[in-house]
Formats: C-alpha cells, sequence, structure tokens
C-alpha cells in the first residue's frame, strides 16, 4: 500500500520563517489567554481565603453586607438569638477591620487587616492557627507568613527569634508566632488574635456589634433546613448563609461589581482575536502563494473537500506547534507572577486542556475562513 503524502506538514515546513512566525504568534496568544485566566482565577480564588477558613457552618453578616474589607456591623445580640434554633451548638462573633500597623524596620504605617475571635472557639482554621489558647495572654498576635513584604521580613524574624514587638494602632504588640492565609486584592497584610485583644488594639470599636457571627450546628443538623429557619426567625437585619454561599457571595463581587472580570475577559478575547489574525494571515498567504499547485491537484481528480482538509490539518498542527511553548512560557510567568503578588497562581489541569480546546478553535476558525481562498483555484485559470 502506498504511504500517503503528509501534505498539510510538508506545505508548513516549506517557507521555515513563516512557520516560525505563525507559531509565535499562537504562542503569544496562548501565554495572553493562560496568564489572563490565571491571575483571574487566583485573583477569585485568593478573595474568599477567610470565608474558607471558618471553623462552622452557618455565617451572619450585617444585611448591608458587600465584601470582606468593607463589612458593615450589626448587633451579636443575633448570634445569641441564634442559640434558641433547633440544631444549634454553639455561636462565635468574629471582629474584623483595618489598623494602622507600623513597619519595625522602616517605621512605615500601613493599613493591616485584623480577625478578632474566641480562642476557645478556634473559629479561624488556618494552617499554623491551631492553637490558639496562646492568644489568651494580652496584647499577643499571630502574623500571616503570606503577607506582602512591605510589612517588613516579619515572617523570617519570628522564625529566627520565636516573636517580635511592633506596633498597631500606635498600641504596643507582640507577635508570637506565623499562621498563613495569603493576600488578595483587598487584603496586602493580615494579624489574626483574640477578641479582647482586638478589642484593645482598637479600642474604637464597638464590643457589642460584630462583622460576622459563625454558627457551629449539632452533628447531624441539616445546614440547609437550619439556615432556612434562622432567615425566618431572625430579624431582617442580617443575612443568613451556608459558608459554600458566603464564599460564593464574595467572589461573585470582585467578578461581578468590579472591573476585574471585565478586564481578565477582554485580555483574553483580545488573545484569541490576536492568534486568530495571525493564523488567519499565515494560511491565507499559504493557500495564495500555492493557488496552481492545488489547481493542479483539482485538475488531477481531487474535490475541494480533501484541499480544504488539507489546510485544515495545517490550523491543527499550528495549534498544537504553538500551544506547547505557549504553555511552556506561561507556566514560567505563573511562577514569577506568584512570587511577586504572592496570589495563588497556579497551572490546572481543566485550564491547561480548555486553553488547547480553545487553541485549536481559534486556528481551525482561521483556517476556514482561509479555505474561501481555494474556490479560486480553477484549473482552467492555469492551463
Amino acid at each position: 500500500m502506498a504511504k500517503r503524502v503528509p501534505l498539510a506538514w510538508l506545505q508548513l515546513t516549506h517557507e521555515k520563517l513563516r512557520l516560525l512566525a505563525a507559531v509565535s504568534g499562537i504562542a503569544f496568544a496562548v501565554v495572553m489567554i493562560l496568564l489572563q485566566l490565571g491571575v483571574q482565577y487566583a485573583v477569585l480564588t485568593a478573595a474568599s481565603l477567610v470565608q474558607d477558613a471558618l471553623g462552622g457552618e452557618i455565617v451572619l453578616t450585617s444585611k448591608q453586607y458587600d465584601y470582606l474589607v468593607a463589612s458593615k456591623q450589626f448587633t451579636r445580640r443575633r448570634l445569641y438569638q441564634a442559640l434558641a434554633f433547633d440544631g444549634v451548638e454553639s455561636v462565635w462573633p468574629v471582629y474584623m477591620t483595618l489598623a494602622q500597623w507600623k513597619n519595625p524596620e522602616d517605621l512605615h504605617e500601613r493599613g493591616i487587616f485584623i480577625i478578632g475571635t474566641d480562642p476557645a472557639g478556634k473559629v479561624m482554621r488556618f494552617p499554623g492557627a491551631e492553637d490558639t489558647n496562646q492568644l489568651r495572654t494580652s496584647d499577643v498576635f499571630l502574623f500571616d507568613a503570606g503577607s506582602r513584604p512591605e510589612f517588613g521580613p516579619i515572617a523570617q524574624i519570628v522564625r529566627d527569634k520565636g516573636s517580635l514587638r511592633a506596633e498597631v494602632n500606635g498600641r504596643a504588640i507582640q507577635v508570637i508566632g506565623l499562621f498563613q492565609m495569603g493576600a488578595s486584592f483587598g487584603i496586602n497584610g493580615t494579624l489574626l488574635t483574640s477578641d479582647l485583644n482586638f478589642l484593645r488594639a482598637v479600642p474604637q470599636h464597638p464590643q457589642d456589634l460584630v462583622e460576622l457571627g459563625v454558627i457551629r450546628l449539632k452533628p447531624g443538623a441539616d445546614a440547609g433546613r437550619v439556615r432556612d429557619a434562622l432567615e425566618h426567625g431572625l430579624p431582617p437585619d442580617v443575612n443568613v448563609m451556608t459558608r459554600e454561599h458566603f464564599a460564593e457571595l464574595e467572589t461573585a463581587y470582585w467578578a461581578d461589581h468590579t472591573s476585574i472580570g471585565y478586564i481578565f475577559g477582554m485580555g483574553v478575547f483580545m488573545g484569541f482575536v490576536v492568534g486568530s489574525v495571525i493564523v488567519y494571515q499565515i494560511l491565507y498567504t499559504d493557500v495564495n502563494d500555492h493557488i496552481a499547485e492545488y489547481a493542479t491537484l483539482k485538475a488531477l481528480g481531487y474535490g475541494h473537500g480533501y484541499l480544504a482538509s488539507v489546510v485544515l490539518k495545517e490550523a491543527l498542527i499550528l495549534s498544537v506547534m504553538g500551544y506547547l511553548p505557549g504553555l511552556a512560557i506561561a507556566q514560567v510567568l505563573y511562577i514569577l507572577t506568584a512570587r511577586a503578588t504572592l496570589l495563588p497562581v497556579e497551572m490546572t489541569p481543566l485550564r491547561m486542556v480548555s486553553v488547547l480546546l480553545l487553541t485549536m478553535t481559534m486556528c481551525c476558525g482561521s483556517g476556514l475562513l482561509a479555505i474561501r481562498k481555494l474556490r479560486q483555484a480553477q484549473p482552467a485559470d492555469i492551463f
């Protein structure tokens, strides 16, 4: 049996510089798309770091809640009222606000996020914050090792010396340990302490008002049913949500109510357009340069469908050849971006496959447009 001639491959490799330009253009589009999707995912994932760490099934917030850093307050009486409902085992208030942190290295002040909870509740389940009993001592705090570097080399000093003296809102405190949360667009650094230490460091914060209420259910209690009962039974000045819905609400705020979703979506769209234009120009030029050869194939009996399949095969080959180096470059940029921003920028298998399919779609779509030129390949015009 005669071997089939790899016509599509031979067409592409005949002009080495043109092939290089096509692969480079597609790789650029792939890098652009992967980087936009990776950073967007990291931003939205980081937005719910606090929500994901809450040690309870149901969360109370103010009815005016928009997003975590700007949480509105509600009376902690709502938590005591929640204790009367079936299925509720315990309730825990959570205080949160931004305060002024004085960098012990350069003495510059920067806004830092503080979370205060009752140590007995073990409400915030961050790695490194398992032992909250140490926070019962006056003016002691845990520092987020994932905070941005402008707060100073706090993590390294605590690891080396065991503790560090600093200032928050002009009050002397002691950082006695580290936990791991991470930064986000709204939070650059975080301190974790007890509710009493929180109120000492932020004396203007009303003691009877809280930003969050965490409700822990009895074993076997249905979170959906308890949530519904609380929503109908508590006064209408609070939102009652499951922890999962609370995390989704935070993510949705950053995705839908800020420019983040639009900016990253536009970046993906532009990467797709750039890649499509480059592939179309390459394939169109290739068909145009070999129009006589295509006409000859028609004269030999090859139909338009076969010739179109050659162009589409070229498009698929280009998509794979451009995707692989683009993926490698994007992976390096992911690592550099994660180090620079401290955001969880990671490559996922789903994103890799999705962008590969998007790249194939982009190239095949451009190939279908370039195929229209084949209709001009008429044997009568050549011979």
